[in-house]
């Protein structure tokens, strides 16, 4: 008897738990409506694997129909995130990555938010001393860092480093690359988003780095209205890379793709967790931090790396360019060659 009554509290506990679950998670497919709606999706494997475990005790008693209900929802939510269901959720353009061109150069690119107060910021300095990419795209870049980025001004001397109003959440490009002759890199929003043109064996790339606020109750959603003219200034070959506190398949994400008519990268997995949870449940974090990019930009290989003290994880990129037409190429050698050896930012900061 006291079985029975204990499997009936079970069952019931394990529906209620269900129909809590479901709501948020089938309002996150309705993520363009709301901001809301938005935060909601950014969690939507957590609580699709929250609701598959509600499910399992119902599929053995009286709520048996609506057991099976709640695993194909779960189901499909799992599925609408691998990209094969994504006329449910926003319309954002996705890019896969190509293989590497043997008569192309491949380029380095590490994107990392730092964390405004990493006690180890020696890992970050060791990290890009042993990876030496080509031009790194930085966030939460506080006064603490801007004095330890100072260690790395002759291996990367042409940068620009976008102080926040309040002293911790800057952004900040370090490139061993040239700045465009002419061109200035350029700080937007309260410094959260940076543009730099860059060149690349004389050919110029836009690199830019953003970082979005949190999601609604927070001020994400109005902070991506104000860059839209910033993003529509970003040129026709580019790649963007950033902490965007938005999963990939947010229609956060989708906005900014748009604004900037830029292609996501394939998400190369959880980037973020919580800080005091062990590195062993990394798999549990989110996928937070993106990749861009448009033109002749060639996305090859993405992979995070181990952490360096900050919440976020290092993503390495490895990208390359289009082949230029064969007028372009015998130039440029000689437009490289005309390039300033710093650029007019090289000293430290940019202006709006």
């Amino acid at each position: 008897m006291k079985t029975t009554a204990f499997r009936d509290k079970l069952e019931l506990a394990a529906f209620s738990a269900s129909i809590v679950l479901s709501v948020p998670l089938v309002l996150g497919f309705f993520s363009r409506l709301h901001p809301a709606f938005d935060s909601f999706a950014h969690f939507r494997i957590h609580l699709a694997v929250l609701l598959a475990l509600a499910a399992l005790p119902m599929l053995f008693g009286r709520f048996r129909k609506e057991g099976v209900v709640a695993l194909v929802l779960a189901g499909g939510a799992v599925v609408s995130v691998s990209g094969t269901m994504q006329s449910l959720g926003p319309a954002v353009v996705h890019a896969g990555f190509a293989p590497k061109d043997d008569n192309q150069p491949v380029y380095k690119l590490l994107q990392l938010n730092l964390r405004y107060n990493n006690p180890e910021p020696n890992k970050v300095l060791s990290l890009i001393g042993q990876i030496r990419p080509d031009v790194v795209t930085l966030e939460e870049t506080s006064e603490m860092w801007v004095e330890k980025l100072a260690l790395l001004s002759s291996a990367y001397p042409y940068r620009i480093i976008c102080p926040s109003p309040h002293g911790e959440y800057g952004v900040a490009i370090l490139s061993a690359r040239p700045f465009v002759e002419g061109q200035e890199a350029r700080c937007y929003d309260r410094s959260s988003f940076v543009i730099a043109p860059i060149d690349f064996g004389g050919r110029p790339v836009d690199i830019a780095a953003l970082h979005l606020g949190w999601p609604w109750p927070f001020d994400q959603h109005r902070q991506i209205l104000m860059l839209a003219r910033p993003l529509s200034e970003v040129g026709e070959t580019a790649l963007l890379a950033g902490d965007f506190n938005a999963t990939p398949w947010s229609a956060a994400v989708a906005h900014v793709g748009q604004m900037g008519g830029l292609a996501l990268v394939p998400s190369v997995g959880p980037t973020w967790q919580w800080i005091k949870l062990p590195e062993f449940l990394r798999f549990s974090g989110l996928p937070i931090d993106q990749l861009m990019h448009k033109g002749s930009v060639v996305v090859n290989t993405a992979r995070t790396l181990g952490e360096a003290g900050s919440d976020h994880l290092p993503v390495l990129v490895e990208f390359s360019l289009m082949p230029s037409s064969p007028r372009h190429e015998e130039n440029a050698e000689t437009a490289t060659a005309t390039f300033v050896r710093r650029s007019p930012n090289a000293a430290g900061y940019g202006s709006s």
